[in-house]
């Protein structure tokens, strides 16, 4: 296992990752920590003009490389999955990557994204009804997000996906796993007419984030009686939650399961224990000085 005194190389791999906050972000808790010797840097698909389908190559090759840690995310949490060589149960069960722990030359996937939501959720919003939700986005991310949901008492759970297929292969992992969870696959254009009988909706689709504006589906079909739900968090007000607000639903943005996540992805990769609330504060004055410049 990592300690203090190991050198810790971190890449976060993706596609489109300029803007991301979490190479500070990582940093900022390693030096807060003592981690003298480490470093956090950026492996993005578009930059090197790889393709997405070369992701598990991508991978590899930075590991032989002198990585000793892997962050993965969008749109590689799936693909990569096949050139690791072991997978932790919640991996497994999502099919989904975010953390890529080197152990002896092998390469371990784990999914820190589900107890970031569940973390997220318990703590943004603490009263929320959660029998009935939709969940547009089956992904990566919207796969670990409908494992939390089901975690956390949803009872009936209907996921939305421009990809049919890949929004009933996660109805099928999450319904294996937690029999009381009744899912169903949608389509994009069904979200609106099952929000009307739902308590909250969670957009897990990259749509809404910087470079891919607008929402997951029309606004319009949002109602007072729901709690509102984003895992983007550039910007940390989607145009999903400003219509959200502007009907006085309660919202959750997608920092809080950034931080979440990210505390639990930096303890795997180095050994050492994240300070959680330090991680929030520190997002908070990021996104502050972002908001004034």
């Amino acid at each position: 296992m990592p300690t203090e005194s190991t050198t810790h190389r971190i890449g976060l791999v993706g596609a489109g990752i300029t803007t991301s906050l979490s190479p500070a972000l990582h940093s900022h808790e390693a030096a807060a920590l003592g981690l003298a010797a480490y470093s956090y840097e950026l492996i993005d698909l578009e930059a090197r003009n790889v393709s997405v389908e070369k992701t598990g190559e991508l991978v590899r090759a930075a590991v032989t490389g002198g990585f000793t840690g892997l962050n993965i995310t969008h749109p590689c949490k799936q693909v990569v999955v096949d050139a690791l060589d072991e997978l932790s149960d919640n991996a497994r069960l999502l099919g989904a990557v975010n953390t890529v722990v080197v152990e002896n030359g092998r390469l371990i996937g784990h999914n820190t994204d589900h107890s970031g939501f569940l973390t997220a959720l318990r703590r943004g919003l603490p009263d929320a009804a959660l029998d009935r939700v939709v969940l547009p986005g089956a992904g990566g991310a919207g796969s670990a997000v409908a494992y939390a949901l089901a975690a956390a008492g949803t009872t009936d759970l209907r996921i939305a996906d421009v990809d049919a297929e890949r929004a009933a292969d996660v109805c099928a992992r999450v319904a294996s796993a937690f029999p009381a969870t009744r899912t169903t696959a949608l389509t994009i254009g069904e979200i609106a007419d099952n929000l009307a009988t739902s308590d909250g909706v969670v957009n897990a689709s990259p749509i809404g984030m910087v470079g891919h504006p607008g929402t997951p589906f029309d606004p319009a079909a949002l109602h007072s009686g729901l709690w509102v739900a984003d895992i983007v968090y550039r910007p940390m007000r989607t145009e999903l939650l400003d219509a959200a607000l502007a009907l006085g639903c309660q919202v959750l943005d997608g920092g809080q399961m950034l931080v979440a996540q990210a505390s639990d992805t930096f303890t795997l990769l180095t050994g050492v224990e994240a300070d959680t609330d330090r991680m929030r504060h520190h997002l908070s004055e990021m996104l502050s000085e972002m908001a004034s410049a």
